[in-house]
């Protein structure tokens, strides 16, 4: 059976489509937003101010890609906080979405695995804000449609 699927250099499938800042596939030929490239390790200030770039400028789905980068690089010591950090991103993506349960699920989901870290919040990440900022806009959502905000990812 033949196939043209989208492939990168390594023959893996990706989806060569544009994409809207929201990280939703736009038509062949269509002008989108540029993609972070994927499997990028960056210090984590560099990932934490690249991530906050993105937030801040309505591209939740972007900054998730770049959190995801981290945690999948991270040693074991810090992979569950970057995980949930993509995870609110991604629940900030699907709120943008329209998708209400999506996002509460994802912030909360997020905001269970950044919670161990914060005793001792490492690289500036303000994780009682972030938890304080999920749990408010999960609930929120819960009770009817509604805006999330970019979070603040640092103190």
């Amino acid at each position: 059976m033949a196939t043209d699927r989208d492939r990168d250099d390594a023959g893996r499938a990706r989806n060569a489509r544009p994409r809207d800042g929201l990280g939703r596939p736009l038509p062949r030929g269509a002008t989108g937003v540029a993609r972070a490239p994927e499997g990028l390790v960056r210090p984590p200030a560099e990932t934490l101010t690249e991530a906050q770039r993105l937030l801040d400028e309505g591209m939740p789905f972007h900054a998730h890609e770049v959190l995801e980068d981290a945690w999948k690089s991270a040693p074991p010591t810090w992979r569950a906080l970057w995980k949930g950090m993509a995870q609110l991103a991604v629940g900030a993506t699907h709120a943008a979405r329209g998708n209400r349960q999506g996002a509460v699920t994802l912030l909360r989901r997020g905001a269970d695995h950044i919670e161990p870290y914060q005793g001792e919040p490492p690289f500036g990440i303000d994780v009682a804000g972030l938890l304080a900022w999920a749990r408010d806009h999960a609930a929120a959502l819960e009770a009817g449609p509604g805006e999330v905000p970019a979070p603040r990812l640092r103190r």
